[in-house]
């Protein structure tokens, strides 16, 4: 069986472990990454559930691995594939001169990606009618596996040490919505800029945004673009991940991630609109699920990058094909 296949069939249905603590952490709850742990297969790390319903139902399970992280999957108890646990990351065995664990400033995606949610507090949460549907950065704070502000001294000191210890390549920032009109773009720059002069020119900083929430009384397309315009222009961001609408209702989340039913690239026109404005790559997903439309996507401007999760889940072998 191909890696893909491979990739897919785990990453749909799961895997049980047995030995739990092998490899590197993996969290319970809250934001994420959680309740998926990452494996190496081929060469290739991913994000594999194993504290979901279905995992625990999984056909899937993974032996104990040896000294060098090494396992082998078994499905229905034959083999079924190798793979490898990546050990955890030294960055996360240190703290802050405060006693702050690094783990609580910044997480590992995968296997060189750096996260955070930089502020992990939201306007939203003070009512439920406007909370968003899926978002648990409440909910990790209120489990103490984070802090409410990081400030841009503590994820300046994170990302050089990940890239030092770990040789972290890219890192991701987002943030909880605060009161202010500029939706917490100062504060990003801010942590950009810190980061920026801790690990150097090379490193990639990316930002996902929304730019238009797409509801009265929300944010609208033009402050979602005017504040684009400001992090491109800080000259501290490397990529934009954009994102319409808004998710505190069941029909709003059902604008934001189409369901299979919908037209296809129902936001293109919105990010074609982003592109036009900033001089940064932009990246874009939302029923971008077929070759041919994110071939135009590209090939029209409109976005430089194309996220596609259901065309890899339906099809392990899409990029295969697309090289050929």
């Amino acid at each position: 069986m191909q890696t893909g296949s491979i990739i897919t069939d785990l990453q749909t249905r799961g895997l049980r472990l047995i030995d739990p603590s092998a490899g590197a952490d993996s969290r319970r709850g809250g934001a994420g990454p959680t309740d998926h742990k990452a494996l190496t297969i081929d060469g290739l790390t991913v994000m594999i559930p194993v504290h979901t319903v279905p995992a625990f139902d999984s056909p899937y399970i993974a032996e104990k691995p040896d000294a060098e992280g090494r396992a082998r999957v078994l499905k229905d108890g034959a083999f079924f594939a190798d793979m490898r646990f990546p050990r955890r990351a030294k960055f996360l065995d240190l703290a802050t001169a405060d006693g702050i664990p690094y783990g609580h400033i910044a997480q590992l995606h995968g296997k060189d990606v750096l996260a955070t949610t930089v502020l992990q507090t939201c306007i939203r949460y003070q009512s439920r009618r406007k909370t968003c549907k899926f978002c648990a950065i409440g909910q990790s704070l209120a489990a103490a596996r984070t802090i409410a502000h990081k400030t841009p001294e503590q994820l300046a000191e994170v990302a050089k040490a990940a890239v030092t210890l770990d040789g972290v390549k890219h890192m991701v920032m987002t943030t909880g919505t605060p009161a202010s009109a500029d939706r917490g773009a100062r504060v990003l720059c801010a942590s950009a800029e810190a980061i920026r002069a801790a690990v150097g020119p090379d490193f990639i900083v990316g930002i996902r945004m929304v730019v238009d929430e797409d509801t009265e009384g929300g944010l609208d397309v033009g402050e979602g673009f005017e504040i684009a315009r400001r992090l491109a222009a800080s000259g501290l961001i490397d990529f934009v991940s954009a994102i319409k609408g808004h998710i505190d209702t069941d029909e709003g989340l059902s604008h934001v991630i189409p369901g299979m039913g919908s037209p296809a690239a129902p936001h293109l026109a919105t990010v074609a609109a982003l592109k036009r404005e900033i001089a940064l790559p932009v990246l874009h997903a939302a029923r971008l699920n077929d070759v041919a439309t994110a071939r135009h996507a590209v090939a029209s401007g409109a976005l430089d990058l194309v996220g596609m999760t259901r065309a890899h889940l339906a099809d392990p072998h899409i990029v295969a094909k697309i090289r050929a």
